[in-house]
């Protein structure tokens, strides 16, 4: 796993479920919250992103939140629809950027080594350093509740 916290967090542009390009640097100045997951309207997934809209209220004060996988806009449209996420997808069909925040690579599924998306988040700050870094995440239903306790510690 590619360790980021307290460096400069990669640079990324990414067509959006809402239709937009989303780049880094259009969020200076705001503490984003980046989480990778492997596909859209699976179990694991859907806890994941499920969470995070019902902690999106306590979040959006302190951070912009975005999601990403390799799944199409298209797949985004209907995840998001299904379930009423309040925040944007990003495409990234080809890897480029889960590779450069270490969340693409070799992975266990069913004590088999697989190469796929690791499940993981990066919280980074205002100044475009990587804060916190969760990778691989360890339990997709309670992950956004994990990050939202770590947004409240910044506050502090």
């Amino acid at each position: 796993m590619k360790e980021l916290e307290g460096k400069k967090a990669p640079a990324f542009s990414l067509p959006g479920s809402d239709g937009k390009k989303h780049s880094l640097k259009d969020y200076e100045g705001r503490t984003v919250i980046l989480y990778f997951y492997p596909k859209d309207d699976t179990p694991g997934c859907t806890k994941e992103a499920c969470g995070f809209r019902d902690n999106f209220a306590a979040m959006a004060g302190k951070a912009v939140v975005l999601g990403v996988s390799k799944d199409s806009l298209a797949s985004h449209a209907k995840f998001i629809a299904k379930f009423k996420l309040p925040f944007v997808l990003l495409a990234d069909q080809n890897m480029a950027v889960m590779q450069s925040y270490g969340a693409w690579g070799e992975k266990m599924m069913y004590g088999k080594p697989v190469v796929g998306t690791i499940r993981s988040t990066v919280v980074i700050g205002p100044d475009g350093t990587v804060l916190k870094q969760w990778s691989p995440v360890k339990n997709a239903e309670d992950h956004p509740a994990e990050v939202l306790e770590f947004l409240r510690t910044l506050e502090s």
